[in-house]
């Protein structure tokens, strides 16, 4: 039972982190007019936010192996709430970016240190489940940043809302230490280490072909839902196929719901065939490239039944990328974890950042918020989907040529 309570306060974080993460995306339009800025500056904002995520995610790991999940975790909750009570009070284009930069810090450690604790407190058997449910209950704090967050922001302003935002993570960074230990035993913490060993485990968790195979799993299956839901998903709706604002969050509410429900079959399929993993991974993929293809083919705005199809097919972006976690997980000892996990992960947002950056200069270069101008943005996304595939291929068979064996009893998913 104790483990239970510790995974939710764990979930609790992590849909924080989710909220604080998507809760720019949903004032997209309005940042833009607070601030006077175009297109290209706006993704510039998620730019430096998913850039600081990126950069902080080895250290992150590295963090949570040495210090353990209950510490970084508060750390986490107090610098996010720091970075959203600065984006109330900024005034300038200079303070909006550092509260982003402190936001996207945060973010990069409550992943890691939130994942770190299904291992620990939950058997070996239930751990590819467990992985699934914390990372699709983590996508409420879209439905948070999509309904109340934007319902405040539209009837109060900014300044309120991003307190609010503040303020529930200051809320996190009290229950956290409260509630989570990282182990049954205590503190899962180990002896420092010298930079010189942490690049040397760093070495060691890239060279195994599992957490290459992961890493391009997770860039394949990611980037299309993160970017539609960062920042140029509800922009899209409202300009580029004429839904009204309202209609568009309430597609992002179906996004989480839809996440939720997928989540749980694929964590399962994980478990029943774990020799087969990659391809579920290329079976997220193939879907998400197969929809938007069919969106963008139409000559004007999709039916409605389409847009719906489309998010549906999004949703399952981020169980398949979970998918990837998993592969790099049972392809890594104990010790090196979290390492592991954020190597992996680093995957999907270093394909985010390309594709949001990209869109952002291309909408800018055809003329702003139009149809025209986001059909050809869209199509940022086919090169990266066709890198991450050729990695997920070539990967695969070089672990069946290496021949990895399982790690500590799990089943390393190299077909």
């Amino acid at each position: 039972m104790r483990g239970w309570v510790v995974w939710v306060v764990g979930v609790l974080a992590y849909v924080l982190a989710v909220s604080q993460r998507t809760g720019f995306g949903v004032a997209g339009l309005d940042a833009a007019a607070r601030f006077a800025i175009s297109p290209g500056l706006l993704s510039a904002f998620v730019f430096v936010q998913i850039a600081v995520y990126v950069a902080a995610q080895l250290p992150a790991g590295a963090l949570v192996d040495r210090f353990g999940s209950r510490v970084m975790l508060t750390v986490s909750a107090l610098v996010m709430a720091a970075g959203q009570l600065l984006l109330a009070l900024a005034d300038a284009l200079p303070l909006a970016v550092l509260a982003r930069v402190l936001v996207g810090a945060g973010d990069a450690v409550v992943f890691t240190a939130a994942l770190a604790l299904v291992p620990r407190w939950f058997p070996a058997r239930r751990v590819p489940l467990m992985t699934q449910l914390t990372t699709i209950l983590c996508q409420l704090g879209q439905v948070v940043s999509a309904v109340p967050f934007a319902g405040l922001l539209h009837a109060a302003g900014g300044t309120p809302a991003f307190a609010a935002a503040a303020g529930a993570g200051l809320l996190v960074a009290v229950l956290v230490p409260a509630v989570v230990r990282d182990t049954p035993a205590g503190p899962a913490g180990s002896r420092p280490v010298s930079v010189r060993e942490v690049l040397g485990q760093l070495v060691a968790v890239w060279r195994r072909p599992g957490t290459r195979l992961g890493f391009f799993g997770h860039m394949a299956t990611q980037f299309p839902m993160m970017v539609f839901t960062l920042l140029w998903g509800v922009p899209y709706l409202v300009v580029g196929q004429g839904l009204a604002p309202g209609t568009a969050s309430a597609l992002l509410v179906l996004f989480v719901a839809a996440t939720i429900a997928v989540g749980p079959v694929i964590g399962v399929l994980t478990v029943r065939h774990p020799l087969r993993r990659s391809w579920l991974l290329l079976a997220v993929a193939g879907a998400q490239v197969a929809v938007w293809t069919v969106v963008l083919a139409l000559p004007g705005p999709a039916p409605f039944w389409l847009l719906v199809l489309l998010v549906l097919v999004l949703a399952t972006g981020g169980p398949g990328s979970v998918v990837g976690i998993d592969i790099g997980r049972t392809a890594n000892p104990d010790p090196n974890l979290a390492l592991a996990q954020s190597t992996v992960n680093l995957g999907g947002f270093l394909a985010t950042l390309v594709v949001l950056v990209a869109m952002g200069a291309v909408l800018t270069t055809l003329g702003g918020f139009t149809p025209q101008a986001f059909r050809v943005a869209w199509l940022v996304q086919y090169p990266v989907w066709g890198f991450a595939v050729a990695g997920v291929l070539v990967m695969r068979r070089r672990a069946r040529r290496a021949g990895d064996a399982p790690v500590a009893g799990r089943d390393l998913a190299l077909r």
